[in-house]
């Protein structure tokens, strides 16, 4: 076992370690850097329990008409989606900025592009290709006015293939014609695609600060701005008059070139929880795991749902578990989506599948039937869209264009000529006068 050597003239003490008062305590396991390794931790686990915890929470609305239980019992501050949305990106702030501060910005942007464009088109064609038709047949028993309508597939897919939804959530009325009937609540083919242009704004805002040297020479400005959302949050909690509820103005809203109209109330607090994730990552030889503070930060994520206060108090504590429980669950968890990480397509295809099954009247059989069939049906697409499309072109990660390829060549090689010694020109020394060497 390796030992920590102190600096000359230096005790090492407790005081010192990492984590300050906390290192004094029982329950310390070492820094984030010293426990984390790449192929061996949780991450995968918990990206599949937050997207199936959104499918279980998007069958309360699409089935039934109401939100999840966790909404009334935490005082209309949140349901069990929206903190598991709050869970992808803490752990993709975590993963995202450390592919930021070692890849170059056009390695990293191709990187990005390929892990969550394809299979979100290829969740839009097989929705407005194959299940909504099929859906539009059995209400009206023809295909006939499907294609052609003013809101059909070519419409919703000229406006979402970019996340920005911008020609609307419905497909030729099949949603709304399930409204009608009283089988379907919610109006979108897919509700869940209102995350992913956030996500993409938060890869955007890693990638100009990896491309501008935040991450690798200033990653003190990480925290700052996570501490300054923090404190807008704060405000507009502090203002509110009771201490449960939604802290901030939900109704107005920015528009984003290529992502459209964002609501303001979410990019502050998703930005600050990917931040958060972020300077964990940045921070990882000073961040502690330790099992006292998890337990401290469970109490405050648990008090803080039932009391209120969630959004400032709570986010941090439930950032903190999550990354807790990606070290500190046992070894046989942590193999669970290494290799498979169907995670992204459970959350892509999920609630289309339960608006077919609410659709098709099967909510009649009861919460758990339901919730069964849409599991079954929704890891079956997302197993699909993981080795048919996911994978096989996450394989192209390190392709590079050939225009780019034959520069880099020619700056190789005039590199190489400029290296080479034979290639230049070598000072001939004057009579009588000794050669130069250089030292």
């Amino acid at each position: 076992m390796s030992r920590r050597l102190s600096s000359p003239g230096r005790p090492q003490s407790r005081g010192n370690r990492p984590g300050g008062w906390l290192s004094a305590l029982p329950g310390r396991r070492g820094t984030l850097a010293e426990l984390y390794s790449g192929r061996a931790n949780s991450f995968g686990l918990l990206r599949l329990l937050l997207a199936s915890a959104v499918v279980l929470s998007h069958m309360y609305p699409i089935a039934w008409g109401h939100l999840d239980p966790l909404w009334i019992k935490s005082g209309q501050q949140t349901d069990i989606g929206k903190m598991a949305v709050i869970g992808f990106f803490v752990l993709s702030g975590f993963m995202i900025s450390a592919s930021g501060a070692r890849t170059p910005i056009g390695r990293y942007s191709w990187h990005r592009a390929l892990r969550i464009l394809p299979g979100l088109w290829g969740s839009l064609l097989v929705s407005a290709l194959v299940i909504i038709p099929l859906l539009y047949h059995w209400q009206h028993g023809t295909f006939s006015g499907y294609w052609h309508h003013p809101q059909g597939p070519v419409s919703y897919l000229k406006g979402t293939w970019n996340t920005s939804i911008s020609t609307g959530w419905d497909i030729s009325g099949v949603i709304e014609e399930g409204r009608n009937r009283g089988t379907n609540y919610d109006i979108g083919v897919n509700g869940a695609l209102w995350s992913l242009k956030y996500e993409i704004l938060c890869y955007v805002i890693i990638g100009l600060m990896a491309a501008g040297g935040v991450l690798q020479r200033a990653r003190k400005f990480v925290p700052l701005l996570a501490l300054g959302l923090w404190i807008l949050i704060l405000r507009d909690w502090v203002n509110m008059p009771t201490l449960r509820g939604i802290p901030g103005d939900t109704g107005s809203a920015v528009y984003v070139p290529f992502l459209g109209a964002m609501s303001v109330h979410f990019i502050i607090h998703l930005v600050f929880v990917f931040m958060i994730g972020a300077t964990f990552q940045l921070y990882r030889e000073r961040l502690v795991i330790h099992d006292g503070l998890a337990l401290i930060c469970a109490v405050v994520f648990g008090l803080t749902l039932w009391t209120g206060g969630l959004f400032v108090f709570g986010y941090p504590a439930f950032a903190y578990l999550l990354l807790w429980l990606a070290i500190r669950l046992p070894g046989p968890f942590q193999k669970i989506g290494r290799k498979r990480d169907y995670s992204y397509g459970i959350y892509i295809y999920g609630f289309t599948v339960e608006q077919a099954l609410a659709m098709l009247g099967y909510a009649k059989h009861g919460k758990p039937v339901y919730l069964a069939l849409a599991m079954v049906g929704t890891v079956v697409l997302a197993a699909l869209s993981w080795h048919l499309l996911e994978s096989p072109l996450m394989k192209a990660k390190n392709w590079t264009p050939w225009p780019v390829r034959k520069l880099k060549e020619r700056s190789a090689a005039r590199a190489a000529a400029g290296a080479d010694p034979l290639a230049a020109p070598q000072p001939v020394p004057t009579a009588g006068e000794p050669p130069k060497v250089s030292a």
